[in-house]
């Protein structure tokens, strides 16, 4: 078993030096060929309130979003069974980093959400996810209006496998762990491979074309451009409908 814990308190925002750090991780646990399970969770309050806003900026979005995506595709390709384990925030970045685990456990005071809505984006692995997750209203929902939900209401939707009290959190993971050690690591890597065989189809394309509505047109409005820099700015956004 091995853990990946985001650290970069208070909140741990996934900035580009993180994302290169999760991206190598992942790509040295898949060498492991005495690892068959990697836990992913976050260090002190939150499980992760999402990438940095910073790196939304015109001269580093595309590098962030490649870097990013390039985390979630290694975490949905591996023959590794992964697992979240949430607790505090985990909004935007951070829910599609836990939500495209194999294995999701939620804390029921976590706090999930998807508020790029309100900067005037939309999240490119959520709008791809979210439907076959939680069905298309509930994703259209969640997406359309950047609302926050309990963790309780993440696992009633099926966000999350199940909730539990913050404090029984850990132990849920680790019988989890210890179940899932006991098995076959090659049978396990095989049949996750089986289950995502029809959804790894449609994600892959549906990634691709997300990613180039984000830049081809989402990044040409100015309301994307006003709301990320009011987001700085620490002000309300003027939107201009175009």
């Amino acid at each position: 078993m091995a853990r990946v814990t985001l650290n970069n308190p208070p909140l741990n925002i996934i900035d580009i030096s993180m994302m290169e750090e999760l991206f190598n991780a992942l790509t040295e646990i898949e060498a492991r060929s005495d690892i068959s399970v990697v836990i992913m969770s976050g260090s002190q309050k939150a499980f992760s309130a999402g990438v940095d806003i910073a790196a939304h900026i015109p001269d580093q979005i595309e590098q962030m979003l490649t870097k990013f995506h390039a985390v979630i595709r290694s975490i949905i390709s591996s023959t590794k069974v992964s697992i979240a384990a949430v607790h505090g925030r985990c909004l935007g970045g951070g829910a599609e980093l836990a939500m495209v685990c194999d294995l999701v456990y939620t804390s029921e005071l976590a706090t999930w959400g998807f508020p790029e809505i309100k900067l005037g984006c939309f999240p490119p692995v959520a709008v791809t996810v979210l439907p076959a997750l939680v069905g298309q209203k509930q994703a259209a929902d969640l997406v359309l209006t950047g609302r926050s939900i309990t963790g309780r209401e993440a696992a009633t939707i099926g966000l999350a496998n199940a909730v539990v009290p913050e404090v029984d959190l850990e132990h849920t993971l680790q019988q989890a762990v210890h179940h899932l050690t006991q098995l076959s690591p090659a049978a396990l890597a095989v049949t996750k491979k089986a289950i995502y065989a029809w959804d790894s189809i449609h994600f892959d394309k549906g990634l691709a074309r997300a990613e180039k509505i984000y830049f081809d047109e989402l990044m040409k409005t100015q309301d994307a451009q006003e709301g990320i820099t009011a987001f700085l700015e620490k002000r309300q956004p003027v939107w201009r409908g175009k």
